[in-house]
């Protein structure tokens, strides 16, 4: 685990291990970017091992700049690396948008709803008042991840032929 982020910026659930990305993590991350069946869906696709390097970059000065980004997800229990989430500003200026992309076996556990509700939370206790995500009309499995955390729909576009969902978290006043 890096020691170059706070303490704070890591997560623990009841059964996951939230960490900031960190250079000792491409190599999991350049297996989970360039896996069709992992990440084919996200936003331009599967990446290339060189992609997923300058993303690895980026997502590390996003954190110093931003104090939120991307973390790997990792099971506590056997140490075992499931995919990432995070958040992120989206490039077509919607706004920030929680994102998660865990291995295919991980699916229908749980992970990725536990790992996007601590994210999300996370987002907002940094003083994020509105978190977005989007998803596929057709992406059923992200969109119930989304509304079983408290995710509402907000918007609708089309995305290369398909139509996309916005759903968003607006923080409740204290």
């Amino acid at each position: 685990m890096s020691e170059a982020y706070p303490p704070h910026w890591t997560i623990r659930t009841e059964r996951l291990l939230l960490a900031p990305v960190a250079p000792e993590h491409l190599p999991d991350l350049v297996r989970l970017k360039g896996d069709e069946a992992a990440f084919g869906i996200m936003l331009h696709g599967t990446r290339t091992p060189a992609r997923t390097a300058e993303e690895l970059a980026d997502d590390i000065s996003f954190w110093k700049v931003r104090g939120y980004g991307t973390w790997v997800v990792i099971e506590q229990s056997t140490g075992d690396f499931l995919g990432i989430v995070g958040l992120m500003e989206r490039p077509d200026g919607r706004g920030v948008a929680l994102r998660f992309a865990l291995w295919p076996h991980c699916r229908g556990k749980g992970y990725a709803r536990e790992a996007a509700r601590a994210a999300l939370a996370f987002g907002h206790q940094a003083g994020l008042l509105r978190i977005i995500a989007v998803a596929r009309d057709t992406n059923h499995a992200s969109r119930a991840v989304l509304g079983d955390i408290g995710m509402t729909d907000a918007d609708t576009f089309e995305h290369n032929g398909h139509l996309m969902r916005v759903l968003e978290s607006i923080k409740a006043e204290s």
